[in-house]
């Protein structure tokens, strides 16, 4: 598995089964959908990956170290200076929603917060979800300093809390567009 073929073919079914993540979530993530979307033989699968757990493992942490990274471009891209708070607060929604929810993106939010909850089901996730969370946490502190709205740890936490419980109440409700509840209560908190 040294080999660059055996590490680009790694790599094909890492992006394959995180893009059956992104777009379905944890069910989705089979061997034979992953090796389907990578145009490789099912038995790569398992040559390249231990357990379907292990499978899994490399997609969550490939899609949130993808999305964290598109934060930090997002971040690059400010001007030096102060945001205003409209802008500040479209930022961070993108950070804790995604970018796609921008436009409505009701399936997209959807999606991301049954990752979330999900990856609870899944222990073998927890080590990796907690390093994604400092390292997002990290983001969002260093994206409110950059904006002139620095908050500590406590602050952060219970902010994106704020956020979390504003977006699922609209998810139960089945407001359209649930990023709308999380503008409002960043606006406020803010």
């Amino acid at each position: 598995m040294g080999t660059a073929k055996g590490e680009r073919r790694r790599q094909e079914l890492v992006t394959a089964a995180a893009a059956l993540l992104r777009s379905g979530g944890f069910d989705a993530v089979r061997h034979r959908a992953v090796a389907d979307r990578a145009g490789l033989p099912l038995a790569s699968t398992t040559y390249y990956f231990a357990s379907l757990d292990d499978l899994v493992t490399a997609a969550a942490e490939r899609t949130s170290r993808d999305e964290l990274a598109e934060g930090r471009e997002q971040l690059d891209a400010l001007a030096e200076g102060e945001v205003d708070t409209p802008a500040l607060v479209e930022l961070v929604l993108d950070q804790l929603l995604g970018p796609e929810s921008r436009d409505g993106g009701l399936d997209a939010v959807l999606l991301r917060y049954e990752r979330l909850v999900g990856a609870g089901r899944r222990p073998y996730l927890a080590p990796l979800m907690r390093e994604l969370r400092g390292e997002l946490d990290a983001l969002l502190a260093e994206i409110l300093v950059r904006c002139g709205h620095p908050l500590d740890a406590v602050a952060l936490r219970d902010l994106v809390s704020l956020v979390d419980g504003a977006v699922i109440s609209a998810l139960i409700e089945a407001d359209p567009d649930p990023r709308a509840a999380g503008r409002e209560v960043l606006i406020r908190a803010l």
